[in-house]
């Protein structure tokens, strides 16, 4: 069965988000402000729902979906594009797929621990973000 990842994470470290930006085509000044950003995830799940939500001083970044359904996925606040997107579990990782513009874009989520691992790729670029687990 896999893990119920609700609860409240605070962000701790993330490698290579420059080269992923990049990757999805985000102007240099938007990649070097995001760069900045030190997003906490708040994850609400629920049977086969879940709400994933990036909270940023910036902008907040919603995902309200059902597992293993397909939906259109619009990525406007992040790079302008929509997406054709599954979540679905492989084990105990929470795997997105985004199908559209990009080649090889989605994301997956695991815990070690108390920590929230997410490994996004886009293209060839991979970045990895860790967050702390809060409550």
């Amino acid at each position: 069965m896999p893990p119920n990842l609700t609860g409240y994470y605070r962000f701790v470290s993330q490698e290579n988000m420059d080269n992923y930006l990049r990757a999805l085509d985000i102007n240099v000044v938007l990649r070097k402000l995001v760069c900045l950003l030190k997003p906490d995830k708040e994850i609400i799940h629920t049977g086969d729902h879940m709400v994933i939500r990036t909270i940023t001083s910036l902008r907040d970044y919603v995902m309200d979906f059902d597992l293993g359904v397909q939906f259109e996925e619009d990525l406007g606040p992040v790079d302008g594009r929509k997406c054709q997107t599954t979540v679905s579990w492989e084990g105990d990782q929470l795997v997105c797929e985004q199908l559209g513009e990009k080649r090889n874009r989605g994301w997956r989520h695991w815990m070690e621990g108390d920590q929230l691992h997410l490994r996004m790729t886009a293209e060839d670029e991979v970045c990895v973000q860790v967050f702390q687990k809060v409550k």
